[in-house]
Formats: C-alpha cells, sequence, structure tokens
C-alpha cells in the first residue's frame, strides 16, 4: 500500500498540505502534556465548595449556661485554692452523692426541659461519674481530698454576662418561740400548702413545686385566678380550714421565718417543732430591706437582719404597710427531725454549715461544687475576713437568681443569724464542672461559620425568612418558576444561598430553621487587595524613576 502511495503524481499543493499536516501533529504530540497539566492546574484553582447538609449532625456542644460567662482556669490560676480544708468540701459533696445516686435509673433526655419548663441544664446527670468515684473511696486526708476534686473536675471562674464577679448573701434556721394553739400571745398562724393552691403542670398533691412562675387558686371545677397575696392572706382570706401547724408571737417573726425557708420552733410545752419550705404563692419577692433603703428610714450601709427586726418592733404600725410590699408568701410542712439534726435543704440531705449553698436551680445541678473566694464580714460587720471555701449545691430559694448567684448556710440560731444578715457582698466563683464536659475539648469540635459572600451575591440572592404566610406562599411561587427558568447563578452562589447563618445554631433548632428559608451572613466589604495596591504603588514609584 505504501508503494502504492508513492506512485502517485506528485503536485506543489498536496506537498504543502503534507507538510502542514506532519507540523500538526507533532505540535500536537509535544503540546499535550502541557495542556493536561494546565487543566489540572485550573481545576486545582478552582474554589471548593464544602457540601452542607441540613441539619448539622449531633455535636457535643460546649456549655451553655442561661445569662452567664465563663473562663476555663488551671488549678494554679483559682486564688486561695490550696488554702481550703477540702477534707470538710469532701464530706459534704459525698452526702450530696447519695440522691444522685438515687436517680441512676432515669436517663437524661437533652430535649426534655427541666422542672421549671426552661431548657435542659448544662450539667445534666454529668455529676454521676466523679460520685461513683466519691463513694468507692474513703478519704480522710486532706491532701487526698483536693487530688479528688482535681482529678474529676475543671475549674471554670464564672459569672453573669457582663459581670465579673458573682453575689453572695447568708441564711440560717431561726429558732423561734411558738405554741401548738392559738392564744394572746400567740396568734400569728403558720400555714401549711392549702389543698386549692394549683401550678400548671403539677398534681396539687405533688411533694415539691417551683419556687417561681405562677400560682392559681380553683374557682369551681375549671376557673383559675391568680392566689392570694400576702395582705390577703395576713387579712384571713385562707383562716379557718385547718392550715394551722403553729402560731407565732408577731408577723416579723413569720416574715423572716419565710425570708429562710425553715424554722425551729420551740413550743410552750417544752417540745421543738421543726419546719420547712414547702410552697409559695406565685408572687415575686420583694425584699423589705431595700423599701427601707428607698425610703430614706435606714442607711445602705447599716442595713442588716438585725437592723430591719429592730425597726419593726419599734414601729409596728408603719411595719405592717412595709411588710406587704412584699406579696410573696411562703407555705410550710413539718419535717421529722431532731435537734441535733440540720435543716433539709431542697435536694433532700441535711444542709452543712458553712459548705453548703443555694443555687438558682433552673440553672444548676444540686451536688455541683462551688468555690468561691473574696472577703466577708465573718467575725464583726467592719471586719475582712480572707474566704476561700469549695461550697456544694444543695437548697435553692426564690431570691437566688442568675448563674453566680448564692446563699451561704451558716446554721441555727442566734449567732448564725448575725453573720448571716450582713452578708450582701461581689465574690468570686470558680464552678467545677466534671472533666466529661470538658468546654475547651468540645470547642476544637465545633465548624467554623459559612464564610460571607460577596456584596453582589448577596444582593442577588437574598435569603431571608419570611415574615408572614403570604410571603411564604409568594417566595414558594419563585421557586417554582425558579425551576423552569435555569438559574443563572454560579454553583458558589447555590451553595452559599443554601448555607446556614451560624454554626452556632443548636442542633435542636437546626432541623426548624432547615425547614424555612436560611439567611445568608453578612456580606464581605469591598476592600481592594494587597497585591492591587502594592502592584500600583511599585507602578508609581518605576514612573518616577523614569
Amino acid at each position: 500500500m505504501v508503494r502504492e502511495f508513492w506512485k502517485l503524481p506528485f503536485s506543489g499543493n498536496r506537498l504543502n498540505y503534507a507538510v502542514a499536516a506532519l507540523g500538526l501533529t507533532a505540535a500536537a504530540g509535544v503540546l499535550t502534556p502541557y495542556a493536561a497539566e494546565a487543566v489540572r492546574a485550573a481545576r486545582r484553582h478552582e474554589p471548593v465548595v464544602p457540601a452542607r447538609h441540613l441539619p448539622y449532625p449531633h455535636l457535643d456542644w460546649p456549655l451553655q449556661i442561661a445569662g452567664s460567662q465563663y473562663v476555663p482556669l488551671s488549678w494554679a490560676e483559682v486564688p486561695g485554692w490550696t488554702d481550703d480544708d477540702h477534707l470538710a468540701a469532701y464530706r459534704t459533696f459525698r452526702a450530696s452523692c447519695k440522691p444522685i445516686a438515687a436517680q441512676q435509673n432515669a436517663v437524661a433526655d437533652p430535649k426534655t426541659p427541666n422542672a421549671n419548663g426552661g431548657e435542659p441544664k448544662a450539667l445534666g446527670d454529668s455529676l454521676r461519674d466523679p460520685c461513683r468515684a466519691a463513694q468507692s473511696l474513703d478519704i480522710s486526708d486532706g491532701t487526698k481530698a483536693r487530688a479528688f476534686f482535681e482529678a474529676h473536675f475543671l475549674p471554670l471562674k464564672i459569672s453573669r454576662l457582663g459581670d465579673s464577679n458573682g453575689f453572695v448573701t447568708g441564711y440560717y434556721e431561726p429558732v423561734l418561740d411558738g405554741s401548738r394553739t392559738q392564744n394572746e400571745v400567740y396568734n400569728v398562724p403558720v400555714y401549711r400548702r392549702p389543698s386549692n393552691l394549683f401550678v400548671r403542670g403539677f398534681k396539687q398533691d405533688a411533694p415539691s413545686l417551683p419556687n417561681k412562675g405562677p400560682v392559681y387558686r380553683k374557682i369551681g371545677r375549671r376557673k383559675l385566678v391568680p392566689y392570694y397575696d400576702r395582705a390577703a392572706i395576713e387579712d384571713g382570706a385562707i383562716e379557718g380550714r385547718g392550715l394551722e401547724i403553729c402560731w407565732l408571737k408577731s408577723q416579723t417573726d413569720l416574715l423572716f421565718m419565710q425570708i429562710q425557708g425553715s424554722a425551729r420552733i420551740q413550743l410552750d410545752d417544752s417540745s421543738t417543732l421543726r419546719v420547712n419550705y414547702d410552697a409559695y404563692n406565685g408572687y415575686p419577692y420583694t425584699p423589705v430591706g431595700r423599701i427601707l433603703i428607698e425610703r430614706g428610714i435606714i442607711p445602705r450601709e447599716e442595713m442588716s437582719m438585725q437592723r430591719i427586726r429592730e425597726w419593726m418592733e419599734q414601729n409596728p404600725n408603719a411595719a405592717d404597710e412595709v411588710r406587704r410590699q412584699n406579696r410573696s408568701y411562703i407555705f410550710f410542712r413539718e419535717v421529722q427531725l431532731s435537734d441535733k439534726d440540720e435543716a433539709v435543704g431542697a435536694q433532700g440531705i441535711p444542709l452543712t454549715p458553712g459548705r453548703s449553698i443555694a443555687v438558682d436551680k433552673s440553672l444548676h445541678v444540686y451536688g455541683t461544687p462551688f468555690f468561691i473566694t473574696g472577703e466577708l464580714p465573718i467575725e464583726s460587720e467592719r471586719s475582712k475576713t480572707a474566704f476561700h471555701r469549695l461550697m456544694i449545691a444543695q437548697d435553692t430559694g426564690s431570691a437566688i437568681v442568675g448563674p453566680a448567684r448564692a446563699d451561704l448556710y451558716f446554721g441555727a440560731g442566734a449567732d448564725a443569724g448575725k453573720v448571716s444578715g450582713r452578708l450582701k457582698h461581689n465574690m468570686e466563683f470558680v464552678m467545677l464542672v466534671p472533666k466529661s464536659l470538658d468546654p475547651v475539648a468540645r470547642g476544637h469540635k465545633m465548624p467554623l461559620p459559612d464564610s460571607r459572600p460577596s456584596e453582589k451575591i448577596a444582593k442577588l440572592f437574598p435569603q431571608l425568612p419570611p415574615k408572614d404566610p403570604d410571603q411564604a406562599k409568594d417566595q414558594t411561587k419563585d421557586r417554582k418558576s425558579a425551576a423552569v427558568v435555569p438559574d443563572p447563578a454560579p454553583p458558589a452562589a447555590a451553595a452559599a444561598a443554601s448555607a446556614p447563618a451560624s454554626a452556632a445554631n443548636s442542633p435542636a433548632s437546626s432541623a426548624a430553621s432547615a425547614a424555612q428559608a436560611v439567611p445568608l451572613p453578612e456580606p464581605r466589604p469591598s476592600i481592594e487587595s494587597d497585591a492591587t495596591i502594592s502592584g500600583s504603588h511599585r507602578g508609581r514609584h518605576h514612573r518616577h524613576r523614569q
């Protein structure tokens, strides 16, 4: 066949075509590797759009305590940590582990709200692991007790959002005189919980009711109205129903007993009656001390519970009016405790003087250790005693609100009342968190927020959630029409339009946001790149030299 080819008559044009074809073939063979490399390089420089899936997969989010801010610390950064009696704190913590272990069969659901109807508590059931370790150990040495806390917990300095410190007050168990029967001396009733007191979501005979939120009384079978306030109850709204546990000498004694939440009542028959908080009437607590300060009756620097008592005893008529400004009213229950037993806290165990604290139970879990440090007037009103002590959350109160707010328990009697009555001070709070909830380790797993789109893309594809149902229908029609007409947006813009606004949203809320149009992040500003700026400087410098 080759021979036949060369036999054909050859002309100049045919020779030119043959030479050109051979040249193109050679060029293609030489340039092909470079072209393939150029294509691969172009593909490497294409922006890679990550695939986003909504809702996000479940992640272990860092601690989220409402209205708080916290900073992880090392143990060396906790002031006064080595100066405390850690053995006393360990014994108090171990006592809290008994009710925690009793709940070991309960399964914590992260989507289940707490008893007050709010979000789940940050610590959840994480105290079970340290409690198991504490119950298996028999520590009798302070150094080993400190090593236990350092081995199972991490310190976080915590405070209310915007504040650097927390706030503490004190409480105690009053010892009062009383009688089982009403007479001329003892004529102020101590009421148990009325049967017509109703809280939504709870049975009327529930052993424990929340100390926040509305409280009602039933009229008939269905009608609910707010419960009686202090003035109505003092005027006899619930008298004659057999609710009287005992009788006291004065309304001032009852007020201070209600503020403290428990009392030892020495009866006129030489026996002792112990009562504890049981329920309240639904009105927020108003401190009478604040009213006296605002009216200029007692200077702020002289304010204490002892000063309030003295003024009320000297001004009984004015005291009635001031006391009724606090519409909150507390109901009690009788508890079977001996004279040697301490008052029982909300966790259901006896409190430890100097180690037990009352906290906001809507935020914190009973049994949580808090290291509280600062200066307090323990010895006298003007003294500044260094206070570095590990306390255990075992109680609560309606006036204890916030992430770094505590009431320090000092025991029973007049001396404990004097100390607790003068405590209203800012202190540093270090919350001990089980190591299973290490916020630093969990923070490393959090996804970064989506990069902000350009200003042009943000204007072309505004993704805002619909404000009303009609607008949602309009957006649905727009999406259907867009399915017919090809979308001119590049793939990167389409992916940005479907990305969530922030990776900080919780997994529970991601499912709800996935059903709506997800708003884009704010567009990045139009700023001239460094390369352009530096290039223009070099150009001007070159022209100047010419």
